[in-house]
């Protein structure tokens, strides 16, 4: 599943792309996506211009002309794709759009600005993905926003509210903690095994039992990582894509994610990558540098 940093590279590359952008119309071939009757979904999305989109934890947000609110959740396999006129590199692009990965479209807006055309598209394999329209009221009331923790890219994100976000699950691994969406918001499984890596924290400690010193470099690791990830366009090491159609960059520096019985590749040391299982997900750690 896609995770911040992915997310927040596709946001980054709409806002680019789209923005400013009129829905003409809008086709689906799987309606069971979209928490509305399709005609009334349709009814109040078309004619109205795309004013910004933003991020909340793994949640894309569109924000319209007409006060409402698109949610869009990419879940396990799916991912936007902006075509059209006037986009740079078009036959690189087209050398992506054409790759197996970005063939399933489930669903097109068509887009207008001017004499300029162009279309999102969403491309979802397994059809998990979902589209909601949101009002100002239902906003407040929306389960996955309202549930949702600290953003840890935002400037409340600090050392103290890690550390009291810790205090506050102390007998919880460590790992479970970082995945945990309502106490921190879009860091998923990748990010938190690289996140431990670097901290040289065991994924399996307790909550309760890292230290301060280990606070702060643990802070200091999901800025950084997450910073880095995003820089690189995400981690493709499934189905993920970018706008473009093209793979991220992050899978090519991961430390320990799926990684299993490799050499550790932090300076020094001599141990070998190590998999088990904790809270029904894959944890990726070295046994030898991570305490």
């Amino acid at each position: 599943m896609p995770e911040l940093p992915e997310v927040q590279t596709v946001v980054n590359d709409l806002n680019k792309k789209i923005k400013g952008y009129e829905i003409i119309d809008f086709q689906t071939e799987w309606a069971k996506s979209i928490k509305m009757p399709l005609p009334e979904f349709k009814k109040r999305l078309v004619g109205h211009r795309i004013k910004k989109i933003v991020r909340r934890g793994k949640n894309l947000l569109f924000q319209l002309d007409n006060g409402l609110i698109m949610l869009v959740h990419l879940k396990m396999t799916g991912h936007l794709l902006v075509k059209g006129d006037k986009l740079k590199n078009k036959k690189t692009k087209d050398k992506f759009f054409n790759e197996k990965v970005n063939q399933y479209i489930r669903h097109i807006w068509f887009l207008r600005r001017g004499q300029n055309k162009r279309t999102l598209e969403f491309s979802d394999l397994r059809k998990f993905a979902k589209i909601i329209l949101l009002d100002k009221e239902s906003y407040k009331t929306e389960k996955s926003l309202n549930n949702l923790g600290m953003e840890p890219l935002s400037r409340d994100f600090t050392e103290e509210k890690l550390k009291e976000i810790l205090d506050k699950k102390k007998k919880t691994a460590i790992k479970i903690v970082l995945m945990d969406q309502r106490l921190i918001a879009g860091i998923g499984n990748i990010y938190a095994n690289e996140i431990l890596f670097g901290s040289g924290i065991d994924p399996r400690r307790r909550a309760g039992e890292i230290k301060q010193k280990e606070v702060v470099k643990l802070y200091r690791q999901i800025k950084t990582i997450l910073k880095k990830a995003i820089e690189m366009r995400g981690t493709s090491d499934s189905d993920y894509r970018d706008t473009d159609g093209a793979p991220g960059g992050f899978q090519k520096i991961l430390k320990v994610y799926n990684r299993e019985g490799m050499k550790c590749k932090r300076k020094g040391c001599r141990g070998y990558i190590k998999r088990i299982k904790l809270g029904q997900r894959s944890a990726f750690y070295c046994e030898e540098c991570q305490k």
